[in-house]
C-alpha cells in the first residue's frame, strides 16, 4: 500500500474523470447512436446520432445530414440533446475545479480548506456529469429496444439497433462516476492523513503519569 497515498488517488481520480469526460464528448458529437441495414439492400447502412442522420454506400461512401428540426425529434432525442449537453459542462467544470485542488499544484498552498473543498466540488460535478451520461444513453437503449420488438411493424422493415456510440457512452457515464467517488474519497484520506497525533491521553497512561510524578517527589 505503499503508492496509495492521497496525492496518487487525487492524480487517479483526476486521469479516470478526464478519460470519462472526453469520451462522454465523444460520445455526443458520434452519429453512431442507432445503426440500421436492410435485407432489402445490403449496401445501404444507416447511423443516427444526436445531431447527425447519416448514411453509408460502397460507391459513395458516407454522407451526414444534420436534423431538418429540433421539435420534429423524437422526445428521447430532445430529452438526449439536453443531458448529454449538461453532462459536458459540469464534466469539464469538474476537470478544472480539481486541478488546482490537487496537492504539488502551487494554488491555494496557504488555503487546505479551499483546496479541499475544489476536491469536494469535483467530485459532485464529476458525479453530476456520470448520471446525465447514462441518463440519455439509457433512454435512448430502452427505445430502440421497444420499438425493435413492436409488433406493429412489419417483418421486412429494418428496424434500429444498438450503434457503438451507445456502449462508450456507458463508459464514459461508469468512468465519470467512478472518477467521482475516488475525489471523496482522496478527501477523506488527505482528512485522515492531516489528523493531530494522537495524544496519548488513555486512563492507564495518565495513571501511569500521577505514579511517575508521585515517585519523583518522593
Amino acid at each position: 500500500m505503499v503508492f496509495l497515498t492521497t496525492k496518487m488517488m487525487q492524480r487517479t481520480a483526476l486521469f479516470v474523470t478526464f478519460g470519462g469526460f472526453v469520451t462522454s464528448l465523444t460520445t455526443t458529437f458520434l452519429p453512431l447512436w442507432k445503426t440500421m441495414n436492410s435485407d432489402l439492400n445490403e449496401v445501404e447502412n444507416w447511423f443516427s446520432g444526436l445531431w447527425l442522420t447519416c448514411l453509408y454506400t460502397e460507391e459513395v461512401g458516407i454522407q451526414c445530414k444534420a436534423y431538418d428540426s429540433i421539435l420534429g425529434l423524437p422526445m428521447d432525442l430532445q430529452v438526449s440533446r439536453v443531458l448529454m449537453s449538461v453532462s459536458i459542462c459540469t464534466g469539464g467544470l469538474s476537470v478544472l475545479a480539481a486541478f488546482p485542488g490537487l496537492e504539488g499544484v502551487e494554488v491555494c498552498v496557504e488555503q487546505p480548506a479551499m483546496k479541499r473543498g475544489l476536491l469536494i466540488l469535483s467530485g459532485v460535478l464529476s458525479w453530476v456529469s456520470g448520471l446525465t451520461t447514462l441518463a440519455p444513453v439509457s433512454i435512448v437503449a430502452y427505445t430502440t429496444v421497444v420499438e425493435f420488438w413492436d409488433e406493429g411493424f412489419p417483418d421486412v422493415m429494418p428496424r434500429w439497433e444498438y450503434g457503438e456510440a451507445m456502449f462508450s457512452g456507458w463508459f464514459g457515464g461508469l468512468a465519470l462516476a467512478i472518477g467521482g467517488t475516488l475525489f471523496f474519497v482522496a478527501v477523506c484520506m488527505g482528512d485522515f492523513d492531516q489528523r493531530p497525533p494522537s495524544v496519548q491521553s488513555s486512563p492507564q497512561l495518565k495513571h501511569r503519569t500521577r505514579h511517575y510524578l508521585k515517585t519523583e517527589l518522593l
